[in-house]
């Protein structure tokens, strides 16, 4: 029998690991992270977890650290946030590339500067294509829930999983927690060694030079694997589904019965989204919310089945591209829905920058601007709450 208790998202995240059993843990304190990596080792330090607990001089050693146990057949974890994610950039594609089945917790944080250690999506979105996949969560219990499906997923695709939590409101957040017993999760994610490519036992050669006439298609070997995930991702949420009770999907819609407009958001925001669609359906209006928990590989086919029949969507961007065509989120649904037939209209939106708050008259301002693009079709991308 499982248990229910009141924790915050990284305890959360903690929690999951130790059921997971992992074998080594790489650490380095940034906020709003560190809590992670603190529960995990007090858990060490009392007996809770079997692991080897390495205290790192950064986030670069720590995620070395775990594309190097993860090479000996060790089921590893990390976390980090903003620009511990950020220092760890050249390595997270030496990660994917080495197919190392790492699991790591990013707390969403703002890149300086200016220095920030708010809520919003720069970070992950600056390593969007390193070839890892990326889950994002909105609640404590989707925290642990994704977290434990993250071990399998990685470990069946061969590839890293990033879980997405946004920094503070899901993090440092106190939630009612559904607890399963944790021989239930280890039956689920049993803990065996994997293949370890590294022994002196067996000839394999790691992190050779690829020269033009070998590197495309080893890189491609990633590439696509990540694409087969997508099968593998599905599958885990069903098996995760009929032992737990809980499922996700890749694409969440809320609200879309007969709706000519919706916003498409990713993270905690989807709560208050929901809340003034509600509010705006009261009024007569025909609004509705689609949340994205994948965001790589990126759910095609389930967004484009989301938005059948709608006129608009507004797509809100907590990250943007300076000097680009369009933000992150934004452009990744428009080249989804590009060829479509009756495509919605795409208004851009950017919120929450830096931990600002998303205020319901700024949802309002977002949805009535998106029925706008579905008269008018879209203007250019609005920068919400943005002080004049």
């Amino acid at each position: 029998m499982g248990r229910r208790v009141g924790i915050s998202g990284n305890y959360a995240v903690a929690y999951a690991v130790k059921m997971a059993d992992v074998d080594m843990i790489a650490a380095y304190p940034i906020t709003p992270q560190t809590t992670i990596v603190e529960k995990l080792s007090e858990f060490v330090a009392n007996g809770e977890l079997d692991a080897s607990y390495m205290n790192v001089e950064s986030e670069h050693s720590a995620i070395s650290a775990c594309v190097g146990a993860s090479l000996t057949g060790a089921r590893v974890f990390t976390a980090t946030s903003s620009q511990g994610l950020a220092l760890m950039h050249e390595i997270l594609f030496m990660a994917s590339a080495l197919r190392t089945p790492i699991v790591m917790a990013n707390v969403n944080r703002a890149l300086s500067a200016p220095l920030n250690i708010w809520n919003d999506h720069s970070d992950a979105m600056a390593q969007r294509d390193a070839g890892w996949i990326q889950l994002w969560v909105r609640s404590a219990q989707e925290a642990f829930d994704t977290t434990v499906e993250a071990f399998k997923i990685a470990e069946e695709s061969r590839l890293p999983v990033m879980v997405n939590l946004d920094g503070f409101i899901v993090s440092h957040m106190y939630e009612p927690v559904e607890l399963p017993d944790e021989e239930e999760v280890k039956k689920f994610i049993p803990s065996r060694p994997l293949e370890n490519r590294i022994s002196t036992k067996s000839a394999h050669a790691v992190g050779v030079v690829g020269p033009p006439e070998y590197y495309y298609e080893m890189k491609y070997q990633a590439i696509d694997a990540i694409e087969k995930s997508r099968v593998k991702i599905k599958e885990i949420d069903r098996e995760f589904n009929s032992r737990f009770g809980k499922s996700y999907g890749e694409v969440e819609a809320y609200g879309m019965d007969g709706a000519d407009a919706a916003l498409i958001v990713m993270g905690s925001i989807f709560g208050s989204a929901k809340e003034v669609a509600n509010s705006l359906r009261e009024e007569g209006k025909k609004v509705g919310v689609i949340s994205l928990r994948v965001f790589r590989p990126f759910p095609i086919q389930e967004l484009r089945k989301a938005v059948e029949g709608i006129k608009a969507v507004g797509v809100v961007d907590r990250a943007t591209t300076p000097g680009g065509v369009g933000n992150p989120l934004y452009n990744e649904i428009a080249t989804a829905l590009y060829d479509m037939p009756d495509r919605p209209a795409i208004q851009g939106f950017v919120a929450g920058l830096g931990g600002r708050d998303i205020r319901q008259d700024d949802f309002r301002l977002m949805y009535s601007a998106t029925e706008k693009a579905a008269r008018e079709g879209a203007g250019r991308c609005m920068y919400v709450g943005l002080r004049e």
